[in-house]
């Protein structure tokens, strides 16, 4: 199965402006995090990078493609089933990987595991998750306990929450359901330094902090 990357970056960001092409203290782009990690994963097949501004160029990495999109796709109110749509409208593969430059510590086995859990037909989607195994509420309620039982959080039955890492679909799948997550996806813990995603300006300063003092002689060596 011809497997593809779909990496969609816009340059302009509100919440952390020129956050994708962002340099780390020592001077790496955020973006390059992402491209040098998926490009060692055997499983995949081409990488490609879908942005409507040419000079995101500039930041690809050899062996990554460019592909341009709409500039209609990068209004605030573009939902991710927009973008993926229209790439998997320009760009044939038998399966999809989708992944941020936002969350650029994820291993690349990750990447191996969602791949292979879809391509064994027993799952029809993958994504990577984050384990809770703590008190939650919601709607000013307790969701997973009771006020009058508070259980001891080992015992908890846990639960997972979505990361932005990797998702992984068919072109089917995605016809059928709108989005990037079928009805029997695998679920694919990641560890909390890989469920890292910057979203604020906080998460930007905590991801150079991990990059500069604990991951980035690993990842550089495994360049």
């Amino acid at each position: 199965m011809k497997t593809t990357v779909l990496i969609p970056m816009k340059l302009k960001n509100e919440r952390v402006p020129g956050k994708n092409t962002m340099p780390f203290s020592d001077g790496t782009p955020l973006c390059h995090l992402l491209q040098r990690t998926v490009l060692t994963v055997a499983e995949v097949d081409e990488v490609v990078v879908f942005c409507s501004d040419e000079s995101i160029n500039d930041y690809i990495i050899p062996g990554v493609k460019f592909l341009k999109r709409p500039e209609t796709l990068d209004t605030d109110e573009t939902l991710c089933a927009d973008v993926i749509r229209a790439f998997i409208n320009m760009f044939e593969s038998d399966l999809y990987v989708l992944s941020h430059v936002t969350s650029p510590f994820v291993r690349a086995e990750r990447f191996s595991a969602c791949i292979n859990a879809v391509k064994s037909g027993v799952f029809d989607s993958a994504f990577t998750c984050r384990k809770l195994q703590t008190f939650l509420w919601y709607d000013g309620k307790p969701l997973n306990f009771a006020l009058d039982k508070i259980p001891r959080t080992q015992n908890m039955q846990p639960a997972f929450c979505e990361t932005s890492a990797v998702y992984t679909f068919t072109r089917e799948v995605f016809e059928k359901y709108g989005g990037r997550t079928g009805a029997r996806p695998f679920m694919c813990e990641c560890s909390e330094l890989e469920c890292i995603d910057i979203d604020y300006p906080e998460d930007f300063t905590l991801a150079d902090t991990v990059w500069m003092h604990i991951l980035k002689n690993g990842m550089e060596k495994a360049k």
